[in-house]
């Protein structure tokens, strides 16, 4: 049966640097939850902490309600697919996925069925007898995926599972692992650096920089309304625009960027002062008026044309346009206006867009 995970303020501290910062997460039983972030951020951290193989400095980490902090980590009701596999060599295939059961003390009559059942699962059952270096990174990954599965752990741990693996398979074998979590129910924590992965596979995401949560939502809400400029920047692309909030009541704010455009945009907070606009690509278009500049380089990507652009007052940004609404490529050296719906873009105070993010 899969667990509830809950982590309240926890903490890792080596001497005076602390890789994990008061962390505090409520993870659903089935859920597959995602901790996303730049390197040595503290995921990796946080997810051994969950597992048992760092120990704990503050805070609390429970399985349904259970408190786990000294619990060891071969007692937690966990399965692990660690980076880089840790199959033994020395072992079949169906040998290594039967390893964990007869470390559980499954009886034998038992452990073969498993594990037949496991290699179908992941689609390497003809592989049974082979040794891990007669298999591609693929199929070892597959024997990870089945050792780590067959013993139906309460909560499934994956520390960057795809990253020796090349972009093509890397798209595959995510797609396996979001059909067998989904298929058998188990509450999943996942680590990634890596922003496309996190928001295809995952239910949730939790965005970490610095051993702190930078945000958590759904890979839509992360997306399309990051909390904070870190966000904005780290998941996907986004141009930052400086720019000022003249007036506001709390409700509705007067934009301006520079001395070209001036709009007003609905608000959360009663701020005025400098701030940053953060828009995507794909937010920004070509139009009669907006923010003058001209077109420096243009890159066909088939489904879309990917823009760079040099306004007047300097900054370049981007912006891509899909084929599938255009006849033609716009040249370079072209003078143009873009344009955004104030309702799409997010708001950040700040001269440098660090404060808080103020639009609805």
């Amino acid at each position: 049966m899969s667990h509830n995970v809950k982590i309240e303020e926890a903490v890792k501290r080596y001497g005076d640097f602390a890789a994990v910062d008061g962390v505090s997460l409520d993870i659903s039983q089935g859920e597959f939850f995602t901790l996303l972030g730049p390197s040595g951020c503290g995921k990796t951290t946080l997810l051994r902490m969950i597992a048992g193989f760092n120990t704990v400095d503050g805070g609390g980490i429970y399985f349904d309600g259970r408190l786990m902090n000294h619990v060891e980590a071969h007692k937690r009701d966990i399965g692990m697919v660690f980076q880089n596999y840790a199959i033994f060599p020395h072992l079949t295939v169906a040998e290594n996925v039967a390893y964990g059961l007869k470390a559980k003390k499954v009886p034998k009559n038992e452990i073969g069925p498993r594990v037949t059942e496991a290699l179908e699962l992941v689609q390497i059952e003809p592989l049974r007898d082979r040794r891990p270096n007669e298999l591609s990174g693929g199929q070892q990954q597959r024997v990870a995926l089945a050792r780590a599965f067959v013993i139906e752990p309460g909560v499934l741990l994956m520390d960057e599972p795809l990253s020796n693996l090349d972009a093509k398979l890397r798209v595959q074998m995510r797609t396996v692992i979001k059909k067998l979590q989904r298929r058998l129910g188990i509450t999943t924590i996942y680590v990634t650096h890596d922003q496309e992965e996190a928001l295809s596979i995952s239910d949730r995401i939790a965005v970490m920089n610095h051993g702190q949560i930078m945000q958590v939502g759904t890979p839509e809400e992360i997306y399309k309304r990051p909390e904070n400029s870190f966000v904005a920047g780290f998941i996907g692309i986004s141009n930052f625009i400086p720019c000022h909030v003249a007036e506001n009541d709390g409700k509705t704010a007067a934009v301006r960027v520079g001395e070209e455009l001036s709009f007003d945009l609905p608000v959360s907070s009663g701020y005025t002062g400098e701030a940053v606009l953060s828009a995507r690509p794909e937010q920004l278009f070509f139009s009669d008026r907006g923010l003058p500049g001209r077109v420096e380089i243009s890159t066909f990507l088939g489904d879309f044309v990917e823009y760079e652009i040099q306004l007047h007052s300097g900054q370049t940004i981007q912006l891509n346009e899909y084929t599938k609404d255009v006849q033609e490529v716009r040249p370079d050296g072209l003078e143009v206006f873009v344009g955004f719906d104030p309702r799409r873009i997010s708001l950040y105070a700040g001269q440098e867009g660090k404060g808080a993010l103020l639009s609805c």
